[in-house]
């Protein structure tokens, strides 16, 4: 006798237009079995988990109404998008979540017709749903032509600027478009649930243009007690009973609250918006982040984001180690600076836990600020403090920071306030992929005059960038480090006051000199004892600083070695470029000297572990070995890297 599925109806699902079939109860229990089934995949790969079991409902019924993927169905950040990827034909690869060469943790467009816009940075949903619109009706319908388009966008996303700029341009174009708020951070009472559901019946029995009458028409007909219950609930009634709301006022027809997880209202509404709406409507969606999965609701961030976990207990399983990550020295080493200095504040936008400035705001809450989706605002927002006499660390990762790089420029580098720019998630990242990568900071912030950009070797020269930092009020100055743990090595009792554009020598050698900036020196000395096996023993110096350089140390590298190699955990124009530029200006090459720079290279590598990442980008000890012995002519890269490959 086989054993019956657990999973039925989602067995029958191939894609979204095998939801079309089902009865709306049937869709019903077809979210419950979604929801176990995203569960049971994260907790195999890890991954995104409470956003995505947060619109399990809303899911299965954009899917159902709506006409995928001639409908464009456009998600913000899409980290919610797991259950999305498994009702769209890829449920058998799900395994392969974040991994090299498996499914992006993201929507991407090259992955699948259903995901009509990649996306991993927040607030973009709404503008790319509002130029599908446009090229609709303009008639650039490319393949199967372009129907509806779609943005769910979160609460959160909707704090950065950029979601406001095309609300505004929506309503002022009104262009059919739907955009649905996922509100899933909103403490919402039942007496509003019992509201909300009122008026989604309503909205499914009114024409489309009285929905605002019928709103503020049930308002006055529900019994007092459903008028009261939580402050941010009775915000809203008001707002709805004065026909006022933000949306309305920049031109969308405003439609909630309604219950996110409850099906009968979402397929009414939906199918009533699909049949009525002829301009920008604005859906609005209590949801629960982490719906539905107890270990992912007590927790504070609701499950955002996790390792592989156990199902039942939902236990995370994470390697042991035996060094502290990065972002905690940083943290940390921030508390002990600013425990000496009051002046010293930190700023991040809704990053607390990722950049480690949670532990901060414990220890200082009134000095640390998290200013939401909103890297421009809070760039500028650093700007000001310094201006006022503060010492700001800006605390954001390499891949956000490139959102506020016009202020950088501007409001910071310009006015040469010494803005303190910690830049977590430098370099590769591992199964986030190439959106999350920080490949460009040393690039786009040592072209800026003014600037210091350091990058730590390893956790303790982290700590003395943090105390370099916030000794330093000539300018602007910014600190890199990677994702992960630290290398291991031992911690100082305080962090020490570098001297700015001065590196340090890690061995002397002959031939051969390596200048290393950044992390990949563990590689670099790794290199070393298989050449120094070779009879090659390179000479190995951490720049620690892309700017200012050490300019003597370099061409005394120079003069003294037949061959420069720079790394770096950047890109081109980063560091290579500005010890290039250096070499030229002094003729050095015009004596012969062979110069060699290794960065990441001139594509997006796609997620993988951070080391897969690097093996990727040829940027391993065995690559670093490699680029030595061709540089000297001992061998080709091909024939070392064969050899290697044999061995």
């Amino acid at each position: 006798m086989s054993e019956q599925s657990s999973t039925p109806l989602l067995d029958r699902v191939n894609s979204p237009a095998d939801l079309k079939q089902f009865s709306d109860a049937q869709l019903g229990r077809l979210a419950h079995e979604l929801r176990e089934e995203t569960i049971a995949a994260v907790s195999a790969t890890g991954g995104h988990l409470g956003a995505g079991l947060g619109v399990i409902e809303l899911t299965v019924a954009i899917h159902a109404v709506f006409d995928t993927p001639r409908d464009r169905l456009i998600w913000d950040v899409s980290h919610q998008s797991y259950p999305h990827k498994i009702l769209t034909g890829r449920r058998d690869r799900m395994h392969t979540l974040r991994q090299k060469g498996g499914l992006s943790g993201f929507t991407k467009r090259s992955e699948s017709p259903y995901d009509p816009f990649g996306a991993a940075h927040s607030s973009t949903s709404i503008s790319a749903a509002l130029g599908f619109a446009v090229a609709r009706d303009l008639g650039g319908a490319p393949d199967y032509g372009i129907g509806d388009a779609i943005a769910v966008i979160g609460d959160g996303a909707m704090s950065g600027g950029m979601a406001f700029e095309a609300l505004n341009n929506a309503g002022h174009l009104k262009k059919r478009l739907i955009v649905i708020l996922n509100d899933n951070e909103m403490s919402i009472a039942p007496p509003v649930g019992a509201m909300s559901s009122y008026l989604s019946r309503l909205y499914a029995g009114a024409p489309f243009q009285e929905l605002k009458a019928a709103a503020k028409g049930a308002v006055s007909l529900l019994p007092q007690p459903f008028q009261e219950g939580a402050r941010r609930a009775k915000d809203m009634l008001k707002h709805m009973t004065v026909g006022g709301t933000l949306f309305e006022e920049l031109g969308f027809s405003y439609v909630g609250p309604i219950d996110g997880h409850d099906m009968e209202q979402l397929l009414s509404v939906l199918r009533t918006v699909k049949a009525r709406a002829d301009g920008p409507v604005l859906i609005h969606a209590i949801t629960k982040k982490g719906k539905g999965y107890h270990p992912a609701e007590r927790r504070a961030d609701r499950g955002h984001a996790t390792a592989r976990f156990d199902v039942v207990t939902g236990e995370q399983k994470k390697a042991p180690s035996n060094a502290p990550s990065y972002t905690k020295v940083f943290a940390q080493s921030l508390i002990q600076e600013a425990e000496a200095d009051d002046k010293i504040v930190a700023v991040t936008a809704a990053m607390p836990d990722g950049t480690g400035l949670d532990l901060f705001a414990e220890r200082f809450p009134a000095r640390c600020f998290d200013v939401g989706i909103a890297e421009q605002h809070g760039v500028t927002f650093c700007a000001g403090l310094a201006a006022g006499g503060m010492k700001p660390f800006c605390a954001m990762y390499s891949t956000f920071l490139q959102r506020g790089y016009d202020q950088v420029v501007h409001d910071v580098a310009i006015q040469r306030l010494p803005v303190r720019f910690a830049i977590d998630r430098a370099g590769l990242v591992g199964a986030d992929g190439a959106t999350h990568a920080g490949a460009f900071d040393v690039a786009f912030l040592a072209n800026l005059p003014g600037f210091v950009v350091m990058a730590a070797a390893d956790e303790a020269e982290l700590k003395h960038m943090v105390a370099t930092a916030a000794a330093h009020d000539a300018g602007p100055i910014a600190f890199r480090y990677p994702r992960g743990e630290g290398v291991g090595v031992e911690l100082p009792e305080r962090g020490e006051v570098l001297e700015i554009g001065k590196a340090r020598m890690i061995q002397q050698g002959a031939r051969v000199a390596i200048l290393s900036f950044g992390t990949r020196l563990k590689e670099v000395m790794k290199a070393s004892e298989a050449l120094t096996a070779r009879g090659i023993t390179p000479t190995v110096a951490d720049a620690r600083f892309a700017k200012p350089l050490d300019e003597e140390l370099i061409l005394r590298l120079a003069a003294e070695h037949e061959a420069l190699i720079t790394i770096e955990e950047g890109a081109v124009g980063g560091f290579g470029s500005h010890v290039a530029h250096l070499l030229a200006e002094h003729g050095v090459f015009d004596h012969g000297l062979r110069f060699r720079s290794m960065e990441l290279p001139d594509v997006f590598v796609d997620q993988a572990t951070q080391d897969e990442m690097y093996d990727v980008a040829r940027m391993s000890a065995a690559d670093i070995e490699a680029k030595v012995l061709e540089v000297l002519g001992v061998a080709s890269v091909a024939q070392v890297r064969a050899a290697q490959t044999k061995g």
